[in-house]
């Protein structure tokens, strides 16, 4: 019998390599043969928007301003909704304590008071800024019945009016409502197209009047680049802001810009009240001098008062 070889004698087999320049085979899809697409590297200082937005009112809310709010959460498809909060001083607490539990980063709070007024928070949490309105003029989509519409989730365009480059105050709104109404890319609840505007523009010096949204009518097409053609139908809600204080920190801290314009809703029922009572004391006056004037001078005696009398 022949020996065995050692492991010494055992010839090295050299390892086979492949052809660098070779293609390699494509990757077959449910869709069918994919070519090898090469990965991208992760840019870790890429910044990706990430902003959600919670949504919430005070106990006590009326109707109305519900159904506004009801409004708001449809066009905001990255907001997120709790339930009331009661509209304490220790409020800004527990509102910024909830947009951490929800992993949000910004609120709108619809505060409503004696079920008369309606202020609006809109706030960056846990930091700030913070603005505080007071909402007049409340037509809900319900309420108006237009005749636009758009799709649900759709991601909306912002129109500013050239007003907000004016003061540094209006600045800062300018760019608190972007971030807020403002529909992240990529959002797992958005469409990612545009079928909507929101417009935002300022009446008088101190009011905003912010229209949603206002989408372009399909019926017609319009060729590319042609504007001019273009109409818009609106949608709503249709509301005021009349901003009051815009704040440094989340629902408080130092103010940085007060209305000087504001009148609060208080006062002006007071004035109203001052009015009737102003309108009662001179009916009274009134009857006060007509009695005056009567006994002062007096009617002379009919000498025919008797004649029928028997």
């Amino acid at each position: 019998m022949g020996k065995k070889r050692r492991h010494s004698e055992a010839e090295v087999t050299a390892p086979v390599k492949k052809d660098e320049g070779a293609p390699q085979r494509p990757k077959r899809t449910l869709l069918g043969w994919k070519d090898k697409v090469e990965e991208k590297e992760s840019d870790s200082t890429a910044f990706r928007n990430k902003e959600k937005v919670l949504v919430t009112c005070s106990r006590r809310i009326n109707y109305r301003y519900r159904h506004l709010m009801m409004n708001v959460v449809l066009l905001l498809p990255h907001c997120k909704k709790d339930n009331k909060v009661e509209s304490k001083e220790s409020k800004g607490a527990t509102l910024n304590e909830l947009v951490e539990l929800k992993g949000s980063s910004s609120c709108l709070f619809f505060e409503c008071r004696k079920q008369k007024d309606l202020y609006l928070w809109m706030a960056k949490c846990p930091n700030g800024p913070s603005v505080k309105f007071l909402v007049n003029a409340v037509h809900t989509m319900e309420e108006l019945k237009l005749t636009g519409n758009h799709l649900k989730g759709s991601r909306p365009l912002l129109t500013f009016s050239t007003n907000f480059d004016k003061d540094p105050h209006w600045k800062l709104l300018k760019e608190m409502i972007e971030q807020i109404f403002g529909t992240p890319k990529d959002q797992q609840k958005s469409k990612p197209y545009h079928d909507h505007i929101f417009v935002f523009s300022i009446v008088d010096d101190p009011h905003m009047v912010p229209e949603l949204p206002v989408p372009h009518n399909e019926a017609d097409k319009v060729d590319r680049g042609g504007l001019d053609k273009m109409t818009l139908v609106e949608v709503g809600p249709r509301f005021c802001l009349n901003p009051i204080k815009i704040f440094g920190g989340s629902f408080g801290g130092p103010p940085l810009y007060e209305n000087p314009f504001y009148v609060s809703p208080n006062q002006i029922r007071a004035l109203e009240k001052k009015q009737k009572v102003g309108k009662y004391a001179k009916k009274v006056k009134a009857k006060k001098r007509r009695k005056i004037h009567e006994l002062s001078n007096p009617m002379e005696p009919d000498e025919f008062a008797d004649m029928w009398k028997e």
